[in-house]
Protein backbone atom coordinates (compact mmCIF):
# COMPACT_ATOMS: atom_id res chain seq x y z
CA UNK A 1 0.00 0.00 0.00
CA UNK A 2 2.90 2.39 0.69
CA UNK A 3 3.76 2.51 -3.03
CA UNK A 4 0.23 3.23 -4.18
CA UNK A 5 -2.16 6.15 -3.89
CA UNK A 6 -5.91 5.62 -3.97
CA UNK A 7 -8.04 8.10 -5.91
CA UNK A 8 -11.78 8.10 -5.23
CA UNK A 9 -14.68 10.20 -6.47
CA UNK A 10 -18.35 9.68 -5.63
CA UNK A 11 -21.53 10.32 -7.56
CA UNK A 12 -24.33 10.61 -5.01
CA UNK A 13 -27.87 10.05 -6.28
CA UNK A 14 -30.26 11.98 -4.05
CA UNK A 15 -34.00 11.53 -4.51
CA UNK A 16 -35.66 14.89 -3.98
CA UNK A 17 -38.67 14.96 -1.64
CA UNK A 18 -41.19 16.29 -4.11
CA UNK A 19 -44.75 14.97 -4.18
CA UNK A 20 -44.74 14.59 -7.96
CA UNK A 21 -42.16 13.49 -10.52
CA UNK A 22 -39.60 15.63 -12.29
CA UNK A 23 -41.55 16.01 -15.53
CA UNK A 24 -45.05 14.72 -14.71
CA UNK A 25 -47.77 14.97 -12.08
CA UNK A 26 -47.51 11.28 -11.12
CA UNK A 27 -46.95 10.56 -7.43
CA UNK A 28 -43.52 9.76 -5.99
CA UNK A 29 -44.90 7.98 -2.90
CA UNK A 30 -42.96 4.84 -2.04
CA UNK A 31 -44.48 1.38 -1.84
CA UNK A 32 -47.31 1.48 -4.38
CA UNK A 33 -48.23 -1.57 -6.44
CA UNK A 34 -46.08 -1.91 -9.59
CA UNK A 35 -46.94 0.51 -12.41
CA UNK A 36 -49.69 2.29 -10.43
CA UNK A 37 -47.75 5.58 -10.37
CA UNK A 38 -46.69 5.90 -13.99
CA UNK A 39 -48.61 8.28 -16.24
CA UNK A 40 -48.43 8.84 -19.99
CA UNK A 41 -45.32 11.02 -19.71
CA UNK A 42 -43.49 8.37 -17.68
CA UNK A 43 -44.57 5.71 -20.17
CA UNK A 44 -43.39 7.88 -23.11
CA UNK A 45 -46.72 7.62 -24.91
CA UNK A 46 -46.87 9.45 -28.27
CA UNK A 47 -47.75 13.15 -28.11
CA UNK A 48 -46.98 13.74 -24.42
CA UNK A 49 -44.57 16.47 -23.36
CA UNK A 50 -42.56 16.89 -20.13
CA UNK A 51 -43.01 19.88 -17.80
CA UNK A 52 -40.29 20.75 -15.27
CA UNK A 53 -41.20 20.42 -11.58
CA UNK A 54 -40.60 23.86 -10.03
CA UNK A 55 -40.11 22.37 -6.56
CA UNK A 56 -37.24 20.19 -7.78
CA UNK A 57 -35.53 23.30 -9.15
CA UNK A 58 -35.97 25.07 -5.80
CA UNK A 59 -34.47 22.14 -3.89
CA UNK A 60 -31.45 21.91 -6.19
CA UNK A 61 -30.83 25.65 -5.77
CA UNK A 62 -31.01 25.28 -1.97
CA UNK A 63 -28.35 22.60 -2.11
CA UNK A 64 -26.11 24.72 -4.32
CA UNK A 65 -26.36 27.67 -1.94
CA UNK A 66 -25.71 25.44 1.09
CA UNK A 67 -22.40 24.13 -0.31
CA UNK A 68 -21.19 27.49 -1.64
CA UNK A 69 -21.62 26.53 -5.28
CA UNK A 70 -22.56 28.58 -8.32
CA UNK A 71 -26.21 28.29 -9.30
CA UNK A 72 -26.15 28.27 -13.07
CA UNK A 73 -28.87 30.25 -14.76
CA UNK A 74 -29.95 29.36 -17.28
CA UNK A 75 -29.42 25.62 -16.91
CA UNK A 76 -30.35 23.19 -19.65
CA UNK A 77 -31.82 19.69 -19.72
CA UNK A 78 -30.31 17.18 -22.14
CA UNK A 79 -31.14 13.77 -23.50
CA UNK A 80 -28.82 10.96 -22.44
CA UNK A 81 -29.36 8.23 -25.01
CA UNK A 82 -29.20 4.57 -24.06
CA UNK A 83 -31.52 1.60 -24.42
CA UNK A 84 -32.68 -0.48 -21.50
CA UNK A 85 -36.04 -2.11 -20.69
CA UNK A 86 -36.72 0.19 -17.71
CA UNK A 87 -36.27 3.36 -19.83
CA UNK A 88 -39.40 3.71 -22.00
CA UNK A 89 -38.21 6.72 -24.00
CA UNK A 90 -34.93 5.16 -25.03
CA UNK A 91 -33.22 8.16 -23.39
CA UNK A 92 -32.99 9.70 -19.94
CA UNK A 93 -33.64 13.40 -19.39
CA UNK A 94 -30.63 14.68 -17.47
CA UNK A 95 -28.24 17.65 -17.55
CA UNK A 96 -24.83 17.68 -19.15
CA UNK A 97 -22.97 20.80 -20.27
CA UNK A 98 -25.09 23.29 -18.30
CA UNK A 99 -26.05 21.73 -14.93
CA UNK A 100 -28.00 23.67 -12.33
CA UNK A 101 -25.17 23.59 -9.73
CA UNK A 102 -21.47 24.01 -10.43
CA UNK A 103 -18.61 23.78 -7.93
CA UNK A 104 -18.95 24.08 -4.17
CA UNK A 105 -17.30 22.09 -1.40
CA UNK A 106 -18.03 20.22 1.82
CA UNK A 107 -15.95 19.68 4.93
CA UNK A 108 -15.68 16.12 6.21
CA UNK A 109 -14.60 14.98 9.66
CA UNK A 110 -12.64 11.74 9.99
CA UNK A 111 -12.61 9.34 12.92
CA UNK A 112 -9.36 10.78 14.29
CA UNK A 113 -10.99 14.23 14.50
CA UNK A 114 -9.15 15.68 11.52
CA UNK A 115 -10.99 17.62 8.81
CA UNK A 116 -10.72 17.73 5.03
CA UNK A 117 -12.43 19.79 2.37
CA UNK A 118 -13.73 17.93 -0.68
CA UNK A 119 -14.60 19.96 -3.75
CA UNK A 120 -17.71 19.27 -5.79
CA UNK A 121 -17.66 19.22 -9.57
CA UNK A 122 -21.39 19.71 -10.06
CA UNK A 123 -24.89 18.70 -9.06
CA UNK A 124 -27.43 18.15 -11.79
CA UNK A 125 -31.06 17.13 -12.05
CA UNK A 126 -32.21 14.01 -13.83
CA UNK A 127 -35.09 11.56 -13.85
CA UNK A 128 -34.78 8.11 -12.37
CA UNK A 129 -35.37 4.98 -14.43
CA UNK A 130 -37.81 2.18 -13.68
CA UNK A 131 -36.95 -1.11 -12.02
CA UNK A 132 -36.57 -4.64 -13.41
CA UNK A 133 -38.18 -7.42 -11.35
CA UNK A 134 -36.84 -10.96 -11.62
CA UNK A 135 -38.21 -12.89 -8.64
CA UNK A 136 -41.40 -14.79 -9.35
CA UNK A 137 -40.99 -14.64 -13.12
CA UNK A 138 -39.49 -17.95 -14.24
CA UNK A 139 -37.16 -17.28 -17.14
CA UNK A 140 -38.57 -13.77 -17.58
CA UNK A 141 -38.25 -10.28 -16.18
CA UNK A 142 -40.95 -7.72 -15.43
CA UNK A 143 -40.71 -3.92 -15.45
CA UNK A 144 -42.06 -1.62 -12.72
CA UNK A 145 -42.16 2.00 -13.90
CA UNK A 146 -43.25 3.60 -10.62
CA UNK A 147 -39.77 5.08 -10.20
CA UNK A 148 -39.54 6.24 -13.81
CA UNK A 149 -39.40 10.02 -13.71
CA UNK A 150 -38.72 10.33 -9.97
CA UNK A 151 -36.54 13.45 -9.47
CA UNK A 152 -32.90 12.83 -8.69
CA UNK A 153 -30.10 15.25 -7.97
CA UNK A 154 -26.75 13.68 -8.81
CA UNK A 155 -23.92 15.21 -6.79
CA UNK A 156 -20.51 14.63 -8.35
CA UNK A 157 -17.31 15.11 -6.36
CA UNK A 158 -13.82 15.84 -7.58
CA UNK A 159 -11.54 12.75 -7.30
CA UNK A 160 -10.01 14.03 -4.07
CA UNK A 161 -10.69 11.25 -1.57
CA UNK A 162 -7.72 9.05 -0.77
CA UNK A 163 -9.22 6.24 1.29
CA UNK A 164 -12.46 4.27 1.72
CA UNK A 165 -12.82 5.89 5.16
CA UNK A 166 -12.81 9.36 3.60
CA UNK A 167 -15.39 8.27 1.05
CA UNK A 168 -17.70 7.01 3.80
CA UNK A 169 -17.24 10.25 5.78
CA UNK A 170 -18.00 12.29 2.66
CA UNK A 171 -21.16 10.28 1.98
CA UNK A 172 -22.32 10.76 5.59
CA UNK A 173 -21.66 14.48 5.38
CA UNK A 174 -23.75 14.90 2.24
CA UNK A 175 -26.50 12.77 3.76
CA UNK A 176 -26.61 15.15 6.71
CA UNK A 177 -26.72 18.23 4.48
CA UNK A 178 -29.60 17.09 2.24
CA UNK A 179 -31.69 15.82 5.15
CA UNK A 180 -31.13 18.99 7.21
CA UNK A 181 -32.18 21.02 4.17
CA UNK A 182 -35.33 18.90 3.97
CA UNK A 183 -34.81 18.15 0.28
CA UNK A 184 -34.33 14.38 0.73
CA UNK A 185 -35.64 11.93 3.32
CA UNK A 186 -32.28 10.11 3.22
CA UNK A 187 -33.89 6.65 3.35
CA UNK A 188 -31.15 4.43 1.98
CA UNK A 189 -33.15 1.20 2.17
CA UNK A 190 -35.73 2.70 -0.20
CA UNK A 191 -33.05 4.02 -2.56
CA UNK A 192 -33.53 7.70 -1.71
CA UNK A 193 -29.80 8.15 -1.15
CA UNK A 194 -27.26 5.95 -2.94
CA UNK A 195 -23.97 6.33 -4.70
CA UNK A 196 -21.75 5.20 -7.54
CA UNK A 197 -18.10 5.14 -6.50
CA UNK A 198 -15.22 5.65 -8.92
CA UNK A 199 -11.84 4.32 -7.79
CA UNK A 200 -8.41 4.11 -9.41
CA UNK A 201 -4.87 3.50 -8.23
CA UNK A 202 -1.65 5.26 -9.15
CA UNK A 203 1.88 5.11 -7.85
CA UNK A 204 2.65 7.78 -5.29
CA UNK A 205 4.09 10.91 -6.84
CA UNK A 206 2.37 10.42 -10.20
CA UNK A 207 0.10 13.17 -11.51
CA UNK A 208 -1.85 11.20 -14.10
CA UNK A 209 -4.91 9.30 -12.91
CA UNK A 210 -5.06 5.54 -13.28
CA UNK A 211 -7.81 3.60 -15.04
CA UNK A 212 -10.98 4.02 -13.00
CA UNK A 213 -13.57 1.42 -12.12
CA UNK A 214 -17.13 2.37 -11.21
CA UNK A 215 -18.93 0.58 -8.37
CA UNK A 216 -22.66 0.87 -8.98
CA UNK A 217 -25.63 1.60 -6.70
CA UNK A 218 -24.25 1.33 -3.16
CA UNK A 219 -26.86 2.27 -0.55
CA UNK A 220 -24.97 2.01 2.74
CA UNK A 221 -22.18 3.96 4.44
CA UNK A 222 -20.67 0.69 5.62
CA UNK A 223 -20.97 -0.97 2.22
CA UNK A 224 -19.29 1.89 0.36
CA UNK A 225 -16.29 1.57 2.65
CA UNK A 226 -16.13 -2.21 2.35
CA UNK A 227 -16.64 -2.18 -1.43
CA UNK A 228 -13.90 0.38 -1.97
CA UNK A 229 -11.52 -1.45 0.35
CA UNK A 230 -11.97 -4.68 -1.60
CA UNK A 231 -11.62 -2.92 -4.95
CA UNK A 232 -8.55 -1.06 -3.71
CA UNK A 233 -6.76 -4.32 -2.93
CA UNK A 234 -8.02 -6.03 -6.11
CA UNK A 235 -6.54 -3.29 -8.29
CA UNK A 236 -3.23 -3.24 -6.40
CA UNK A 237 -2.91 -7.01 -6.76
CA UNK A 238 -3.61 -6.76 -10.50
CA UNK A 239 -1.16 -3.92 -11.07
CA UNK A 240 1.62 -5.57 -9.10
CA UNK A 241 1.18 -8.79 -11.09
CA UNK A 242 1.34 -6.92 -14.40
CA UNK A 243 -2.36 -7.24 -15.29
CA UNK A 244 -4.17 -4.22 -16.82
CA UNK A 245 -7.13 -2.57 -15.11
CA UNK A 246 -10.21 -2.54 -17.35
CA UNK A 247 -12.43 0.55 -17.25
CA UNK A 248 -15.70 -1.10 -16.32
CA UNK A 249 -18.74 -0.96 -14.08
CA UNK A 250 -18.77 -3.46 -11.23
CA UNK A 251 -21.35 -4.42 -8.63
CA UNK A 252 -20.66 -4.94 -4.94
CA UNK A 253 -22.07 -8.09 -3.30
CA UNK A 254 -22.40 -7.62 0.50
CA UNK A 255 -22.83 -11.37 0.96
CA UNK A 256 -19.38 -12.23 -0.40
CA UNK A 257 -17.84 -8.81 0.31
CA UNK A 258 -16.52 -8.75 -3.26
CA UNK A 259 -17.15 -6.81 -6.47
CA UNK A 260 -18.00 -8.46 -9.77
CA UNK A 261 -18.10 -7.14 -13.36
CA UNK A 262 -21.38 -5.84 -14.78
CA UNK A 263 -20.42 -4.21 -18.08
CA UNK A 264 -17.68 -2.27 -19.81
CA UNK A 265 -17.83 1.36 -18.71
CA UNK A 266 -19.39 3.78 -21.18
CA UNK A 267 -17.87 7.13 -22.08
CA UNK A 268 -19.83 10.39 -22.33
CA UNK A 269 -19.69 10.26 -26.15
CA UNK A 270 -21.49 6.91 -26.07
CA UNK A 271 -24.59 8.64 -24.70
CA UNK A 272 -24.81 11.21 -27.54
CA UNK A 273 -25.96 14.02 -25.26
CA UNK A 274 -27.87 16.91 -26.83
CA UNK A 275 -30.24 19.59 -25.43
CA UNK A 276 -33.77 18.30 -25.02
CA UNK A 277 -35.91 20.17 -27.59
CA UNK A 278 -39.06 19.69 -25.49
CA UNK A 279 -37.71 21.62 -22.49
CA UNK A 280 -36.80 25.30 -22.38
CA UNK A 281 -33.68 26.49 -20.48
CA UNK A 282 -34.47 27.12 -16.81
CA UNK A 283 -33.77 30.60 -15.42
CA UNK A 284 -33.53 31.11 -11.64
CA UNK A 285 -33.91 34.80 -10.78
CA UNK A 286 -31.41 36.42 -8.42
CA UNK A 287 -34.27 37.42 -6.11
CA UNK A 288 -35.27 33.76 -5.72
CA UNK A 289 -31.72 32.80 -4.81
CA UNK A 290 -31.57 35.58 -2.20
CA UNK A 291 -34.81 34.43 -0.58
CA UNK A 292 -33.71 30.78 -0.54
CA UNK A 293 -30.35 31.74 0.97
CA UNK A 294 -32.19 33.45 3.84
CA UNK A 295 -34.28 30.33 4.46
CA UNK A 296 -31.37 27.88 4.75
CA UNK A 297 -31.30 26.05 8.10
CA UNK A 298 -28.26 25.62 10.31
CA UNK A 299 -26.32 22.74 8.76
CA UNK A 300 -24.98 19.71 10.69
CA UNK A 301 -21.36 20.79 11.22
CA UNK A 302 -22.32 24.29 12.34
CA UNK A 303 -25.02 22.91 14.63
CA UNK A 304 -22.65 20.38 16.16
CA UNK A 305 -20.18 23.16 16.97
CA UNK A 306 -22.95 25.25 18.54
CA UNK A 307 -24.33 22.36 20.62
CA UNK A 308 -20.88 21.70 22.06
CA UNK A 309 -20.36 25.37 22.91
CA UNK A 310 -23.87 26.28 24.07
CA UNK A 311 -24.69 23.15 26.07
CA UNK A 312 -21.20 21.92 27.05
CA UNK A 313 -21.81 18.58 25.32
CA UNK A 314 -19.06 16.16 24.37
CA UNK A 315 -18.15 16.02 20.69
CA UNK A 316 -19.39 12.41 20.55
CA UNK A 317 -22.84 13.21 21.94
CA UNK A 318 -23.22 16.25 19.69
CA UNK A 319 -22.18 14.19 16.66
CA UNK A 320 -24.92 11.64 17.35
CA UNK A 321 -27.58 14.32 17.84
CA UNK A 322 -26.83 16.06 14.52
CA UNK A 323 -27.13 12.85 12.54
CA UNK A 324 -30.70 14.05 12.08
CA UNK A 325 -32.26 17.49 12.15
CA UNK A 326 -35.24 15.98 14.01
CA UNK A 327 -32.98 14.54 16.72
CA UNK A 328 -31.24 17.87 17.22
CA UNK A 329 -34.57 19.72 17.33
CA UNK A 330 -35.96 17.22 19.84
CA UNK A 331 -32.92 17.67 22.06
CA UNK A 332 -33.13 21.46 22.07
CA UNK A 333 -36.90 21.46 22.62
CA UNK A 334 -36.45 19.17 25.64
CA UNK A 335 -33.79 21.44 27.13
CA UNK A 336 -35.97 24.51 26.48
CA UNK A 337 -38.72 22.75 28.46
CA UNK A 338 -36.46 22.75 31.52
CA UNK A 339 -34.38 19.55 31.41
CA UNK A 340 -30.63 19.56 31.94
CA UNK A 341 -28.64 19.47 28.71
CA UNK A 342 -26.28 16.67 29.73
CA UNK A 343 -29.06 14.43 31.07
CA UNK A 344 -31.17 15.11 27.98
CA UNK A 345 -28.38 14.25 25.55
CA UNK A 346 -27.57 10.99 27.37
CA UNK A 347 -31.21 9.90 27.53
CA UNK A 348 -32.05 10.75 23.92
CA UNK A 349 -28.96 9.01 22.55
CA UNK A 350 -29.50 6.11 24.95
CA UNK A 351 -32.98 5.11 26.08
CA UNK A 352 -34.99 7.10 23.53
CA UNK A 353 -32.94 5.92 20.55
CA UNK A 354 -33.10 2.32 21.78
CA UNK A 355 -36.90 2.45 21.97
CA UNK A 356 -37.16 4.12 18.57
CA UNK A 357 -34.99 1.40 17.05
CA UNK A 358 -37.01 -1.34 18.72
CA UNK A 359 -40.36 0.10 17.60
CA UNK A 360 -39.12 1.52 14.27
CA UNK A 361 -40.52 4.87 15.42
CA UNK A 362 -39.87 8.02 13.40
CA UNK A 363 -38.63 10.79 15.69
CA UNK A 364 -40.58 13.34 13.64
CA UNK A 365 -43.56 12.27 15.77
CA UNK A 366 -42.16 10.70 18.97
CA UNK A 367 -44.67 9.01 21.31
CA UNK A 368 -43.22 11.10 24.13
CA UNK A 369 -43.17 14.83 23.43
CA UNK A 370 -40.15 16.98 24.25
CA UNK A 371 -42.10 18.64 27.07
CA UNK A 372 -43.13 15.28 28.59
CA UNK A 373 -39.58 13.94 28.38
CA UNK A 374 -38.33 17.10 30.08
CA UNK A 375 -40.70 16.53 33.02
CA UNK A 376 -39.32 13.00 33.48
CA UNK A 377 -35.71 14.14 33.27
CA UNK A 378 -36.34 16.90 35.82
CA UNK A 379 -37.64 14.20 38.17
CA UNK A 380 -34.32 12.37 37.78
CA UNK A 381 -32.19 15.46 38.36
CA UNK A 382 -34.21 16.40 41.45
CA UNK A 383 -33.95 12.82 42.81
CA UNK A 384 -37.73 12.30 42.70
CA UNK A 385 -37.11 9.03 40.87
CA UNK A 386 -34.04 6.86 40.37
CA UNK A 387 -32.40 6.37 37.01
CA UNK A 388 -33.50 2.74 36.81
CA UNK A 389 -37.07 3.55 37.84
CA UNK A 390 -37.13 6.35 35.27
CA UNK A 391 -36.61 3.75 32.54
CA UNK A 392 -39.78 2.03 33.71
CA UNK A 393 -41.58 5.38 33.67
CA UNK A 394 -40.38 6.12 30.12
CA UNK A 395 -41.62 2.72 28.96
CA UNK A 396 -45.06 3.50 30.36
CA UNK A 397 -45.07 6.98 28.82
CA UNK A 398 -44.06 5.42 25.48
CA UNK A 399 -47.23 3.29 25.66
CA UNK A 400 -49.36 6.35 26.36
CA UNK A 401 -50.09 5.59 30.02
CA UNK A 402 -49.76 9.20 31.14
CA UNK A 403 -47.26 11.82 32.23
CA UNK A 404 -44.18 11.15 34.36
CA UNK A 405 -45.53 12.36 37.73
CA UNK A 406 -48.77 10.39 37.29
CA UNK A 407 -46.93 7.16 36.55
CA UNK A 408 -44.43 7.67 39.38
CA UNK A 409 -47.25 8.09 41.90
CA UNK A 410 -49.40 5.29 40.47
CA UNK A 411 -46.54 2.78 40.58
CA UNK A 412 -45.01 3.96 43.84
CA UNK A 413 -41.66 4.76 42.25
CA UNK A 414 -40.90 7.97 44.15
CA UNK A 415 -37.44 7.78 45.74
CA UNK A 416 -37.12 7.65 49.51
CA UNK A 417 -34.58 10.02 51.02
CA UNK A 418 -33.25 10.20 54.59
CA UNK A 419 -35.73 8.86 57.11
CA UNK A 420 -36.93 5.84 59.04
CA UNK A 421 -37.43 3.66 55.97
CA UNK A 422 -33.93 4.32 54.67
CA UNK A 423 -32.38 3.69 58.07
CA UNK A 424 -34.26 0.40 58.32
CA UNK A 425 -33.04 -0.83 54.88
CA UNK A 426 -29.45 0.12 55.68
CA UNK A 427 -29.55 -1.58 59.09
CA UNK A 428 -30.95 -4.75 57.51
CA UNK A 429 -28.15 -4.88 54.92
CA UNK A 430 -25.39 -4.23 57.49
CA UNK A 431 -26.79 -6.90 59.79
CA UNK A 432 -27.06 -9.44 56.90
CA UNK A 433 -23.43 -9.01 55.75
CA UNK A 434 -21.10 -9.00 58.80
CA UNK A 435 -18.10 -10.34 56.85
CA UNK A 436 -18.32 -7.59 54.23
CA UNK A 437 -18.75 -5.00 57.01
CA UNK A 438 -15.55 -6.21 58.69
CA UNK A 439 -13.66 -6.10 55.36
CA UNK A 440 -14.89 -2.57 54.65
CA UNK A 441 -13.81 -1.36 58.06
CA UNK A 442 -10.50 -3.08 57.42
CA UNK A 443 -9.84 -0.83 54.44
CA UNK A 444 -11.72 -2.34 51.47
CA UNK A 445 -13.51 0.91 50.54
CA UNK A 446 -14.64 -0.54 47.21
CA UNK A 447 -17.25 -2.60 49.07
CA UNK A 448 -19.32 0.56 49.50
CA UNK A 449 -20.75 -0.06 46.03
CA UNK A 450 -21.79 -3.55 47.12
CA UNK A 451 -23.67 -2.15 50.12
CA UNK A 452 -25.36 0.55 48.01
CA UNK A 453 -26.54 -2.12 45.60
CA UNK A 454 -27.95 -4.26 48.40
CA UNK A 455 -29.84 -1.33 49.91
CA UNK A 456 -31.26 -0.38 46.51
CA UNK A 457 -32.36 -3.99 46.11
CA UNK A 458 -33.97 -4.04 49.54
CA UNK A 459 -35.81 -0.81 48.79
CA UNK A 460 -37.07 -2.02 45.44
CA UNK A 461 -35.20 0.80 43.76
CA UNK A 462 -37.02 3.46 45.78
CA UNK A 463 -34.08 4.67 47.84
CA UNK A 464 -32.13 7.73 46.72
CA UNK A 465 -28.65 6.38 45.83
CA UNK A 466 -26.94 9.58 46.99
CA UNK A 467 -28.62 9.42 50.38
CA UNK A 468 -27.91 5.69 50.60
CA UNK A 469 -24.21 6.25 49.96
CA UNK A 470 -23.96 9.07 52.49
CA UNK A 471 -25.85 7.22 55.24
CA UNK A 472 -23.92 3.99 54.64
CA UNK A 473 -20.57 5.75 55.07
CA UNK A 474 -21.74 7.24 58.36
CA UNK A 475 -23.10 3.97 59.75
CA UNK A 476 -20.20 1.78 58.55
CA UNK A 477 -17.59 4.15 59.95
CA UNK A 478 -19.42 4.64 63.24
CA UNK A 479 -19.18 0.92 64.01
Amino acid sequence: MSEWETVIGLEIHTQLSTRSKLFSAASTQYGAEPNRQACGIDLALPGVLPVVNREAIRMAVMFGLAVGAKVRTPCVFARKNYFYPDLPRGYQISQYELPIVEGGEVEIELQDGSHRRIELTRAHLEEDAGKLLHEGYAGESAVDLNRAGVPLMEIVSEPQMRSPEEASAYMRTLHGIVTFLGICDGNMEQGSFRCDANISMRQKGEKELGVKVELKNINSFRFVERALRYEQQRQIDALESGKPIIQETRQYDPGTDRTRPMRVKEYADDYRYFPDPDLLPVVVDESIQVELAKSLPELPQARKTRLIKQYALSADLAAVLVQSRQWADYFEATVEAGAGASTTARWITGEVFARMHKDSTELAEPPVSANSLAQLLKCIDSSVVSNSAAKEVLAAMWKGEGEAEEIIEARGLRQVGAGADLDQWIDQVIEAHPDEVEQYRGGKDRLLGFFVGQVMKASGGKADPKQVSEQLRIKLQSG
